[in-house]
């Protein structure tokens, strides 16, 4: 007996479990966002749950064989945000850093939608499907769930370590100083963080780099192919 199948609809696809995932991340952001600057530890709380979710919106859509185009834009561009309005506030918290928070941020925006537009272009149907002959380094980042889910943690504790270090540090967890650090737990996971996010920023840097690459390639393909048909003509 043959079971029928019903047509998709755009309300089944919003209404998908990965992507009701990413609606929960994108509220528990906004309510983040909004205690940012008054509760810093329910803010925190909130901006970690909303990134670990990331890890179960991408499961949940193997799992249930519901991975969309849209969802994985979804997913895509709250990363970007969320790090963006966090990085927009580290600037004002330390303005003597404010240029280099807004590299920062300029390379995590560049090197995302530059890659996103190089691996559309190649005909890829997600900018995950990187293959070693084009980079074994995005290749291992964007492949293996255990490198990519600790790079983009500890990416986000980082500044997270950043923006708690803001607020007066009480005893406890207060431990003294050491050098003018003040020591705490949130140094010690700056510190714990940090060289897992320089990584995260050379991956950020190589992105860009191989997607520009990618595209000039596609540009100067597109053209020997425009000129071998002016010269059939």
């Amino acid at each position: 007996m043959t079971t029928s199948l019903k047509p998709v609809t755009l309300t089944n696809v919003y209404l998908f479990i990965p992507n009701l995932i990413g609606y929960a991340r994108v509220i528990l952001a906004l309510f983040s966002l909004a205690v940012m600057s008054s509760h810093p530890k329910i803010c925190t709380w909130l901006y970690i749950i909303s990134c670990l979710l990331d890890a179960f919106d991408g499961a949940a859509a193997r799992r249930y064989n519901q991975s969309t185009r849209f969802g994985a834009m979804l997913d895509m561009v709250t990363d970007r945000c969320t790090t963006s309005c966090l990085l927009c506030y580290l600037s004002s918290t330390y303005p003597k850093f404010v240029v280099f928070f807004q590299l920062l941020l300029s390379l995590d925006l560049a090197s995302h939608y530059m890659h996103l537009v190089a691996m559309l272009g190649t005909g890829a149907q997600s900018h995950k499907k990187v293959n070693k002959e084009r980079s074994w380094l995005l290749n291992l980042y964007y492949t293996n769930s255990r490198v990519l889910f600790i790079a983009c943690a500890a990416n986000e504790l980082f500044f997270v370590a950043l923006y708690l270090w803001s607020f007066p540090l009480k005893t406890p967890p207060y431990l003294g100083t050491w050098n003018g650090i003040p020591l705490s737990y949130v140094t010690f996971l700056a510190v714990f963080t940090f060289p897992i996010w320089l990584c995260k920023q050379i991956i950020n840097v190589v992105q860009m780099v191989n997607a520009a690459n990618t595209l000039t390639s596609i540009d100067v393909e597109e053209r020997n192919k425009a000129i071998e048909s002016t010269k059939s003509k």
